[in-house]
């Protein structure tokens, strides 16, 4: 049995929906009695619990042999690292005295030891831990997600701008979440003793300007890419709801990735879904 943390997110549906279409048997786990439901019909089993019922998700992991990992990104109006390391902490306590024999995490380009960095810090963190706990385990870094500009079609469609806190032309490595997916339940099926770090990037890497582009050829209506000055990326965050320590934490991940101070893959696995192809399917759901 598979087992699918944050099923009802991009990635983590992915996986299962793969794993699914393979014939794997496959349970999800879900905060919603719907989205639970709507699983149990394309063929999955579902258990609703919130990933801080440390006890209910032990059980839960006692009935599956393998684990796909992702830890939940916390709402940005709290303090996104606490909650994160909150979630996480139950996850690998539920862990212990299961039997689990692989373990397929989902972790991000720029995963790096320190403080102040977000999602940056405690996905290094969860590496790191996952190792400690003995289970053979792989990770996945994936690329900045074709998905973080899904908030944007508003803005593209209504005022034919994207907002950036990059410079427009700046270009970085992006990936659709569904092709991450698919690749981790890849992984999933692979033997017990295969692991180590894979990271997943798109076809090519993409700028600020090109999601304007891909926005512009799919609305049919010019877009433009504008970038958000630094002295305002934190107050620009704040507007958006962040609270102060996530719109800090956003500001210097963005630094880190602006100054390229991260780890790059010189053969990552490539994805096949374009950034104009996600778009497409982007504005044909809404």
């Amino acid at each position: 049995m598979h087992i699918i943390t944050g099923a009802t997110g991009h990635v983590g549906s992915a996986v299962a929906e793969s794993l699914l279409k393979q014939g794997e048997k496959v349970l999800v786990i879900t905060r919603s009695k719907k989205k639970a439901e709507s699983w149990k019909q394309k063929g999955a089993e579902a258990e609703v619990a919130d990933i801080h019922d440390t006890e209910t998700l032990h059980e839960i992991f006692k009935k599956g042999k393998r684990l796909f990992l992702l830890n939940p990104p916390a709402p940005p109006d709290t303090d996104t690292v606490k909650e994160e390391q909150r979630s996480l902490q139950s996850m690998l306590k539920a862990l212990e005295n299961t039997k689990i024999e692989k373990i397929v995490a989902e972790s991000t380009y720029g995963a790096q030891p320190g403080e102040g960095n977000g999602d940056l810090n405690v996905l290094y963190d969860m590496e790191q831990r996952l190792k400690d706990l003995g289970i053979p385990t792989t990770i996945i870094r994936g690329a900045y997600y074709m998905s973080n500009w899904d908030m944007q079609l508003e803005s593209a469609k209504k005022e034919g701008k994207v907002h950036t806190l990059y410079p427009v032309t700046f270009k970085i490595p992006m990936a659709a979440p569904h092709d991450i997916g698919e690749y981790a339940a890849k992984l999933m099926l692979e033997p017990v003793g295969n692991s180590g770090l894979h990271y997943v990037e798109g076809p090519e890497h993409y700028s600020s300007a090109d999601v304007a582009a891909a926005f512009s050829e799919v609305l049919k209506k010019h877009v433009e890419a504008v970038e958000t000055p630094q002295s305002q990326w934190i107050p620009s965050l704040r507007k958006m709801g962040f609270s102060v320590k996530a719109a800090k934490s956003m500001a210097n991940m963005t630094n880190l990735t602006l100054e390229q101070k991260y780890e790059m893959p010189d053969e990552p696995h490539r994805g096949r879904t374009t950034l104009k192809e996600y778009m497409e399917k982007v504005a044909a759901a809404n």
